[in-house]
């Protein structure tokens, strides 16, 4: 994958940002994957992950084909925990430009990023009915290490989480 490019966003990039995000979530749900709703976040969204911590942005041929958030707490789904992590979220393809290994190379550069900081862990969460993206993530070496059956934070009711654990 050395034909990726990594950028942090900046507040221009909160439009692409929200097609981005759109674009995977009607992904989903034309194959039967219950989790993302296009509209769910807007480019308000995006700019406070910027101003909370990082967002990133993959390119390929000078386009943007994929991004993900990265925090440094999440107590949402992980609770009070010591600055021992990376927290990924919302790592997004872009299925039509994006090429094969993309989501791969991501992780690979938020662990990296994970690691300049001397944190040990890399640490994300996925929807507890949504075997298909466990499985993605245990296959890049993270393990299930509990569930947060109510995990609240973002738009609408509580939801079952899978926590994921990968050691740097």
């Amino acid at each position: 994958m050395n034909d990726l490019a990594f950028r942090l966003a900046g507040p221009d990039d909160a439009t692409t940002l929200v097609r981005l995000r759109d674009d995977a979530a009607r992904w989903m749900q034309e194959h039967g994957i219950d989790q993302w709703k296009p509209g769910e976040m807007d480019e308000e969204h995006f700019r406070t992950r910027m101003a909370e911590g990082e967002v990133w942005l993959s390119e390929h041929g000078g386009r943007v084909v994929g991004a993900w958030e990265l925090w440094w707490t999440d107590e949402h789904a992980w609770g009070v925990r010591p600055p021992d992590a990376g927290y990924v979220h919302r790592l997004m393809v872009d299925r039509t430009a994006a090429p094969r290994g993309t989501g791969r190379a991501m992780l690979d550069r938020a662990e990296q990023r994970i690691t300049e900081t001397g944190r040990p862990y890399a640490r994300l969460d996925c929807v507890a009915g949504n075997p298909q993206l466990r499985a993605y993530y245990e296959g890049a070496g993270y393990a299930v290490v509990g569930e947060q059956p109510h995990k609240q934070g973002g738009k609408g009711s509580p939801y079952a989480v899978t926590l994921l654990e990968k050691k740097l």
